[in-house]
């Protein structure tokens, strides 16, 4: 099922898409939120929807929003996940982390697959792209065991962890303002449930600038595979029906590019993993008040 968040006359509406058109649920549930956290009950009432010969429109792509159009909490991300691209470190002292390397985006950072990204030029000049799954829980839970943490996921959307590279480097080490900047986390361009996914960790992504592919690899070569993930963050804090956890990205960023290829105004972004979709966004000026 692929379930989204779309404008319908200049309102935040919710649908599922079947046979490339889509078939609103809004009636039954205010946000996709809504249905996370209602569970196979929340899906179940779907079905019954889709199952009564429901009307079915044509969706234009702009009218998309990220799935997901307002957090209750950070975005939780995955650094180093993947070998080559730690490989790629600029500090060649740090050694491979024996479990996943965590941080945040802040709320604001969420954007809609196909929406414009503001280049903040005040605030950064290394701009830089990042692939990657993002997987979206379901369940709350504390302490789950590895074994039993894919039981915890709702769905699958694509993600770009829009990052700037200058100031991940002049905060003490913490990544958290070079990841924040707003509008760096397109998502989308729906949010897939999980038993669409055959393997998850056997999906093959990418990422194109202005068409070129940059960025190309296969969720088997995480170096932490998901289930390990969401049983590590557990340990710390509960996860909640609705958070979203980037898992890493494949080497070929920007930054490390030769010569390097980081973003400018007027770049077109794409990120496409097969299975989920793919969502595409061009980086323009930054509206500043």
């Amino acid at each position: 099922m692929k379930i989204i968040s779309y404008l319908k006359e200049n309102q935040i509406s919710v649908g599922v898409i079947q046979d490339k058109k889509v078939i609103d649920v809004s009636a039954q549930f205010p946000d996709v939120l809504s249905i996370i956290k209602a569970g196979s009950e929340g899906i179940e009432r779907i079905n019954k929807i889709l199952n009564s010969n429901p009307e079915q429109k044509v969706l234009k792509s702009e009218y998309l929003l990220s799935p997901i159009t307002k957090l209750e909490r950070n975005v939780i991300c995955v650094g180093w996940n993947y070998l080559e691209h730690f490989n790629e470190r600029s500090r060649q002292d740090i050694d491979l982390p024996d479990r996943p390397t965590i941080f945040t985006k802040a709320t604001s950072t969420v954007a809609g697959p196909y929406e414009d990204i503001p280049y903040p030029e005040n605030f950064t000049n290394q701009l830089d792209y990042e692939a990657e799954l993002a997987v979206v829980i379901g369940r709350e839970g504390k302490h789950i065991l590895e074994k039993e943490a894919s039981d915890y996921i709702f769905g699958y959307m694509c993600a770009n962890d829009l990052s700037a590279r200058d100031v991940q480097q002049s905060h003490g080490g913490q990544w958290f303002m070079g990841k924040s900047m707003d509008k760096s986390c397109p998502l989308g361009p729906w949010l897939v449930t999980k038993d669409e996914i055959t393997d998850v960790q056997s999906l093959d992504i990418f990422c194109k600038v202005n068409g070129k592919t940059v960025q190309s690899s296969n969720t088997n070569l995480m170096i932490f595979p998901i289930n390990r993930i969401i049983a590590e963050i557990s340990k710390a804090m509960t996860i909640m029906p609705g958070d979203i956890i980037l898992t890493g990205t494949p080497s070929g960023i920007g930054l490390k590019q030769n010569p390097p290829m980081l973003l400018k105004k007027g770049d077109v972004v794409e990120v496409h993993i097969p299975e989920i979709g793919g969502i595409k966004n061009q980086i323009v000026a930054e509206n500043v008040l």
